[in-house]
């Protein structure tokens, strides 16, 4: 009797351990300019029910990323690096969007959770404009758009992928509410999502001063 009693305890501990277990999604990105989120079956994610999810991301492609938001969720791999990820994220009541920053117009995609709020007309927010900005080798800094030396560009969010090319200087970037600076010395490649305001934006390295530029948000 005290066998089977026991037998009876751990059969329910693993019921539940198993019932627990999140429910999976799949988010890849790559390696050509395809972006998706499927779930647990392969199929395309477009409504799923509130709760928390694990959700395995595939970033294939170093000139791509895969952009998670919505309610309550901000989650995105970095442009410049690929692998494979694991995120826990909990959905809730709403309307969530993933993009690719360095391709938002093209590479995207929309999903409802639960009971979503009603479509309002109100203005989305602004995408994200992509800047390049590097420093080195050599004597040489420069923040472009585009492949060209940016001059000005309209205020709001943008996605800044810094090469740091020297192992001499850094890049630093300051303006209105924004103040940001790569190591020195050592090289690297970071990516920024900034929100430009109104302004006078420059840029320079901290090791030589003679290494400056600027830019103005309009």
């Amino acid at each position: 009797m005290r066998t089977l009693l026991a037998a009876a305890v751990l059969l329910s501990a693993f019921s539940g351990a198993a019932g627990a277990q999140s429910p999976t999604l799949t988010a890849t990105v790559g390696p050509g300019f395809q972006i998706r989120l499927a779930d647990g079956t392969g199929n395309a994610v477009t409504h799923i029910d509130p709760g928390t999810y694990t959700i395995q991301v595939e970033d294939k492609a170093a000139i791509h990323n895969f952009h998670l938001t919505g309610p309550g969720v901000d989650q995105a791999t970095d442009i410049e690096q690929t692998g494979s990820f694991v995120w826990t994220v909990t959905f809730v009541d709403g309307r969530y969007h993933y993009q690719c920053d360095a391709h938002p117009t093209t590479m995207k995609g929309d999903f409802t959770v639960g009971t979503a709020p009603a479509t309002t007309t109100t203005t989305p927010a602004p995408k994200p404009i992509s800047l390049g900005a590097r420093v080195g080798p050599g004597p040489t800094i420069a923040v472009t758009r585009a492949g060209a030396r940016l001059k000005t560009l309209a205020a709001g969010p943008v996605v800044v992928v810094v090469r740091d090319r020297s192992a001499k200087d850094n890049f630093h970037l300051a303006g209105p509410g924004v103040n940001r600076v790569t190591s020195r010395p050592g090289k690297s490649t970071v990516t920024w999502r900034l929100t430009l305001k109104r302004g006078l934006y420059t840029y320079r390295s901290d090791a030589t001063p003679s290494l400056r530029g600027s830019f103005r948000a309009v």
